[in-house]
């Protein structure tokens, strides 16, 4: 059996939305849509941010609460996505695409690394990481992990809901 174009389209288009329920009565209350994956980021060239540096970023209006929380790890089953190896073009395209996949998330976690085999100390693939957070339209904030999630080596992300 063969599937055509435009079964497959709109398969995509249904498995790729999420649909509300009030958990009282059952009905529907809104479709979400998914937004597209986010393919708009830019490269870095060399690492400018140390391995064992702790890295943070907030847009506007988010509270220190919401800062302690990542910063603290009490964050319950984020998905994670560890991109250990990956060249700064995958590792992009990775993030992309696990970013999408879990888009409806309040948090994610991103294993990054240290770099500790970069020249000069300085991590191209954590600098790529924070470049590629900063640019991302769902991205709130960021922070470095607590030890037990990975320390300096690893992100939680704050998303927009």
């Amino acid at each position: 059996m063969c599937i055509n174009d435009e079964d497959k389209q709109l398969f995509r288009e249904t498995v790729d939305t999420e649909v509300l329920m009030d958990k009282d009565d059952a009905q529907r209350i809104n479709k979400v849509e998914k937004m597209p994956a986010f393919t708009a980021y830019s490269f870095v060239l060399d690492g400018a941010i140390g391995g064992e540096e702790i890295v943070h970023y907030a847009q506007s209006g988010i509270s220190n609460k919401q800062m302690n929380i990542m910063k603290q790890g009490h964050i319950d089953n984020a998905a994670s996505i560890d991109l250990h190896g990956y060249t700064t073009e995958k590792a992009c395209v990775a993030l992309s695409n696990f970013m999408y996949h879990h888009q409806f998330e309040r948090f994610v976690h991103i294993i990054h690394g240290k770099g500790y085999r970069s020249d000069n100390g300085m991590s191209v693939l954590k600098t790529q990481v924070v470049n590629f957070l900063k640019q991302h339209p769902q991205v709130l904030a960021f922070h470095s992990c607590p030890p037990k999630d990975g320390g300096a080596g690893a992100v939680f992300a704050l998303l927009k809901k």
